[in-house]
């Protein structure tokens, strides 16, 4: 036989933080050493299989696909150690056929969906006999089964392994594998499967179970093992490998194995024997579900009949005749449009084999809006589809937009059609659920992806298994971007700070050394936000099936991989705005029946006032900083300008806003080179913002076809010069024929397409994402109170959030109440005040550490039995074991209990009595006993006190942090509520947006206004002082760092006190330890003055009433309390709402009173 070799055993970046063997290096190291085949077996799994299979053929090499499966002792359904024995050992196997491959496929997602124990993906022996069949077994690595045996010495049952492999895979396809890393246990292990394969006539083979590709590898691969083990490579107890699992040479193995012979020489004879070819074709539909028709009729027949009957119900003779002004023709007109571009579209999708993936994608849809499930207008290129507009899959018509079905679904370059859709982000499971039980629970799975070493991360992890301290590892880290496509070289050859940083320490050195060479790898695997497959029958028989944490099932191949399988794939995204949007209209259909928001005005004149004052706080994508100010400067007049914005308003394209805004104010004129160019771009200021401008130019500019021209957007995108020469010339030759336009003139617009082209978005997406910015604007601008319960509703779980939308509210003059038991739903929701005005009553289920489901349960009581009478009777309806001792305090403290006139401070100090007797009282009641032992006194529980015994209330200022700490915001006041006027005003930045700012604009530095809760004075390594400042607004709170020349000025002119109430400027980053946060320096600090709070008055007697929680009673009962205590003191009584506003009456000279203790406790609850 031929002196080359094949390994047989090798693991690749799939082995994840088991092996460093990238699979393009794996591909050219195969041929540097003259090998013409390479297995891939990785640990349990076949998530390489579509990069190894393509990379491998692409360069000419054979691959063969295998997996290293883990097997069981006992059967799969024996979930538990059996003593002396191994949890799984090792086999190696490697498909030989198409249906080695099935088979093996089937094997693999076996051990995933019902044998995994403690991680471990096993298989049994059974299941090895049901799909044995066109499968090579080799008899393993070190932790193979006969291994096991051998290593206790006991012969016998390491022969009874052979024999039973051997009867399970044949004696042609079971081989005896043998490796030696120079390990002291090999050569006699060696000698023993020598031994068994003469005994069983079995053939051996040498493998050397690759783990990396150099031997020079071996160290960073080993910092990679620590990785994965979270252990310190000083760790003597750890798992590591020998340096000898690389990938050695044929000559190496050869050597290594002369004394065996033939061992090396079955590697190529097993290479022979395997010949899988894997059907990869993206553009194929074989592999999806086929619809079946209601009816029974022809699948394309009822396809044309579904999209008939949509057309005439999508457009009413209101819509034709909107679309008569559009088209500048009459109905019979319009018709005819429609009529010839649906059957175009239809023929095209049938001729391409897409019938049933439009019947499929609209039946969920359809059945998601019976359901009243939010479905997003379109996403994607997908709404320039009249056949996606006419079965409900999209819901903004494309003849009134000018949306293109080609940039969608293209004849001359054929590729599956891509429908995305959002939907409701709570229900969105149901619909996946819906799916799922349709086409049955093993046709459908959600798709893998795999996290990666990152450029900063790996830096970390490398830093944190080398021992380098925390301190050290982020001096280095920091100096690297935060940014997506970042790479550790190209940082390397930018910053000269980072490389003097590596050059001036070993330490560094080192680090830098492994990092460069794990960056990159697989470090995980994870579930795709949205992806859904849907197959023609069990996915199993085209790909391997997993498990993710949850229990969900996925495939084992990537959204990439899928779509090369010729699956069929879904994105089901799930939306929160349309969550939000929805819980509007529910609270606006009982005051407003027949309430549509897809059938609002789309010229509604406050929307676009509110648009143009840049009130977008809470609007779909127009709330950002840069946003705001664009939304003013532009002068939205229509809907199209809110879809033109959201398509501008990106990275490269933004360069335009400005151009735009001074021709659409008439300040400059557009020179076009050609008139044609202005009825293409006209609309958009003679800027092309959108990719279907682009196809336009080139149809009809130089004749292409739609289609065509969709080959041109794609190659401008890409600018790949080849194929930029090879459009430039067919452009150049299509404009004199279709427009005798001359040479020079052509090549002039064809560069100013190309410029356009790089940054252009498809219309159709803008254009839908377009009318939820719209809806959004809508409903704050005509239903603010019902929209802003929806925006607060689904940011139950972010106190945060919460802070900075009801700042909002009050921004707007909208009143949100304090959670109520008795009034408060498990989310906000709309309440009618005693002057008719609506305000927001803050939600039960997002009061901090109480819980949705003891809530729930309160919420059901109250509807069910009528409000509760006091705290005891709360208690007492509901089970202990639902409301406990710590929910009804929190109750307590976030003033859900206010309405019972009872200060928070007597409630709480009731709160352990109150549980104690309400368990007792549910106890009695479940053991069914009533009086008989009533009167026996057996000291089990207190019991409840005829009249509470009144403390003295908290401290405001205990009552205020325990409100922020439960709810996010103040409901008591706000200690800065003197400040209001000022901090609100538009020169200082809200604290809760900072995560949110727009960071491109470097020239601009936000000023922040607030009070400082506390600060952190700390000292440099040099000696220096500065501090860390928690500076609070209205909106939350952040850290700011103030460095020596602001800190020591600031601290020695007393602003640096809690309390005080400061501005800055700020310089804001994102933060280098935490991705999901942004760092802020304060310079140039200052104290702030406030206005004074109207009739304070330290001499007085001052009460305070608050307009949400006290009433008339209140009133008569302080009436009364003065009247017993006539002095000579003047009172004043406050009168405020959760906004800030507050007025101050002072009482007659008839109310006059003397101060004492005793007054003062009467009182109590109406003095802050």
């Amino acid at each position: 036989m031929s002196d080359s070799f094949v390994h047989l055993h090798v693991h690749t970046e799939y082995s994840v933080k088991d092996s460093i063997v990238r699979i393009k290096e794996l591909a050219a190291a195969v041929k540097d050493n003259g090998m013409n085949s390479v297995a891939m077996t990785d640990h349990g799994n076949l998530f390489g299989t579509v990069e190894f299979y393509q990379k491998m053929t692409g360069e000419g090499i054979k691959p063969i696909l295998g997996c290293e499966v883990y097997l069981a002792p006992a059967s799969l359904s024996s979930k538990k150690d059996i003593p002396g024995r191994k949890r799984s050992t090792h086999l190696t196997l490697l498909a030989k056929s198409k249906i080695g491959w099935d088979n093996l496929t089937k094997l693999v997602s076996r051990g995933h969906l019902d044998g995994d124990y403690f991680g471990e993906p096993r298989v049994d022996r059974e299941a090895l006999r049901e799909f044995s069949e066109g499968i090579i077994c080799l008899s393993g690595d070190e932790d193979g089964p006969i291994h096991e045996w051998l290593e206790k010495n006991d012969i016998e049952q390491a022969r009874a392994q052979v024999a039973e492999l051997k009867d399970i895979f044949g004696a042609d396809d079971f081989y005896i594998e043998l490796m030696d890393h120079a390990l002291e246990t090999q050569p006699a292990t060696i000698a023993s499967l020598r031994q068994l394969a003469g005994e069983f006539d079995l053939k051996v083979v040498a493998t050397n179970d690759v783990h990396f590709l150099k031997q020079d590898e071996h160290e960073a691969h080993d910092v990679l093992i620590c990785i994965g083990e979270s252990c310190l490579i000083l760790d003597e107890n750890r798992k590591n490998y020998s340096d000898q699992v690389y990938f050695k040479s044929p000559a190496e193995m050869r050597e290594l194995f002369k004394d065996v012979p033939g061992a090396c020489d079955a590697t190529l004879e097993i290479a022979e024997k395997c010949n899988v070819e894997l059907v990869l074709d993206p553009t194929s539909s074989d592999k999806y579900p086929q619809f079946e028709s209601p009816d029974g009729s022809p699948r394309d027949e009822y396809f044309q009949k579904v999209c008939r009957e949509g057309v005439e119900m999508r457009y009413p003779e209101e819509k034709i005749q909107e679309l008569c002004g559009i088209y500048d023709t009459d109905v019979e007109g319009v018709w005819k449009i429609l009529n010839e571009r649906l059957d175009y579209e239809v023929g095209i999708i049938s001729s391409l084999g897409f019938a049933s993936y439009f019947l499929i994608t609209a039946d969920f849809i359809v059945w998601a809006l019976n359901q009243a499930i939010p479905v997003g207008p379109g996403r994607g290129s997908a709404a320039g589809s009249l056949v996606a507009y006419a079965m409900q899959i999209t819901d903004i018509c494309p003849m009134r937009f000018g949306l293109l079905f080609e940039r969608f679904l293209n004849p001359e370059r054929v590729s599956p059609p891509d429908v995305d859709i959002d939907f409701c982000q709570t229900r969105r499971p149901e619909v996946i659920d819906y799916v799922r039980k349709k086409y049955g629970e093993r046709c459908v799975c959600h798709i893998i992806t795999y996290g990666t070493l990152g450029a900063k991360s790996v830096l970390r992890d490398v830093a944190r298994v080398m021992g380098v301290s925390f301190g050290d590892a982020a001096q280095i880290a920091k100096m690297i971007e935060t940014a997506p496509g970042v790479k550790l070289q190209g940082e390397y050859d930018l910053k000269e700070e980072l490389r003097d940083a590596i050059a001036a320490s070993s330490t560094y050195q080192e680090l830098w050394k492994y990092a460069i060479k794990l960056e990159g790898l697989k470090r995980n695997t994870g579930v795709h936000a949205a992806g859904v497959v849907i197959g023609d029958g069990d996915l199993d028989r085209h790909v391997p099936l997993a498990r993710a944490k949850e229990g969900e099932v996925v495939s084992q191949a990537d959204m990439g991989a899928i779509t090369e399988i010729g699956l069929l794939k879904m994105d089901f995204l799930g939306l929160k705005n349309l969550t939000v949007i929805q819980d509007a209209v529910d609270h606006i259909t009982p005051h407003t029946p027949d309430f549509v928001i897809g059938k609002v005005p789309l010229d509604d004149v406050p929307a676009l006032a509110l648009l143009n004052r840049g009130e977008t706080m809470g609007v779909f994508q127009l709330e950002s900083g840069g946003m705001v100010e664009t939304c003013k400067k532009y002068g939205i007049d229509k809907i199209e300008d809110v879809i033109d914005l959201l398509a501008v308003y990106r990275p490269g394209a933004m360069q335009y806003i400005d151009e735009m805004i001074s021709v659409k104010k008439g300040i400059t004129k557009v020179d076009y080179e050609h008139p044609l160019l202005e009825t293409i771009c006209g609309d958009t200021y003679g800027v092309m913002i959108y990719q279907e401008q682009v196809q336009n130019a080139a149809k009809l500019l130089a004749g292409y076809t739609l289609g065509g021209a969709d080959v041109l957007r794609r190659a401008m995108g890409k600018k790949k010069p080849s194929e930029m020469a090879k459009q430039r010339e067919i452009f150049i030759k299509g404009a004199a024929e279709t427009n005798q336009i001359d040479k020079t003139t052509a090549n002039k617009i064809f560069d100013k397409i190309a410029g356009f082209a790089g940054y252009g978005i498809n219309k159709s997406h803008s254009a839908c994402y377009g009318h939820i910015s719209y809806w959004t604007a809508y409903l704050k601008a005509n239903f603010p109170v019902e929209f802003l319960c929806g925006l607060l509703s689904n940011e139950i779980n972010n106190t945060e959030k919460i802070a900075v939308f009801i700042a909002e509210c009050h921004n707007m003059k909208i009143e949100v109440l304090p959670p109520d038991v008795n009034k408060s739903n498990l989310r906000f929701s709309p309440e009618k005040l005693a002057s008719g005005q609506m305000a927001i009553r803050y939600g039960l289920s997002a009061i901090k550490n109480v819980g949705e489901g003891a809530m729930k349960v309160a919420v059901a009581d109250r509807e069910a039995n009528g409000p509760f009478k006091s705290m005891e009777d709360f208690s007492n309806r509901l089970d202990t074991k639902a409301v406990n001792k710590r929910i009804l305090e929190n109750l307590v403290k976030a003033g859900a209990f206010d309405w019972t006139k009872e200060n928070r401070s007597s409630l709480d100090a009731r709160v352990e009595n109150v549980i104690a007797s309400a368990s007792s009282a549910h106890k009695d009641r479940a053991s069914g006993q009533v009086s008989l032992f009533d009167t026996v006194d057996f000291g089990s529980a207190p019991e409840p006190e005829d009249a509470p015994r009144i403390l003295r209330e908290w401290p405001k200022e205990q009552r205020l942090d325990t409100e922020k700490e439960l709810l996010g915001f103040y409901i008591s006041g706000h200690p800065l509520d003197a400040y209001r006027g000022i901090i609100d005003a538009e020169m200082y930045t809200r604290i809760g947006l900072i995560e949110e700012l727009d960071l491109n604009d470097r020239k601009k530095r936000p000023r922040l206004a607030g009070m400082v809760k506390h600060i952190e004075h700390k000292v440099t390594k040099a000696g220096k002082p500065f501090g860390v400042i928690h500076l609070e607004d209205f909106t939350g709170t952040k850290e700011v760092l103030a460095w020596s020349e602001t800190y020591t000025p600031a601290r020695e002119e007393g602003l640096l006190e809690p309390g005080s109430v400061i501005r800055l400027f700020a310089n804001i980053q994102e933060d280098d330890r935490n991705p999901e946060s942004r760092r802020v320096s304060g310079s140039k600090i200052e104290g702030l003055a406030g206005k004074r709070v109207t009739g304070a008055d330290k001499k007085a007697l001052n009460i305070t009433l608050w307009t949400s929680r006290h009433d008339e009673k209140d009133l008569h009962e302080i009436r009364d309390i003065l009247q017993c205590n006539p002095g000579k003191t003047h009172v004043l009584i406050h009168i405020q709402n959760s906004m800030g506003d507050r007025a101050t009456l002072e009482a007659s000279d008839s109310f006059l009173v003397r101060k004492s203790d005793s007054l003062e406790m009467a009182l109590a609850k109406w003095m802050e």
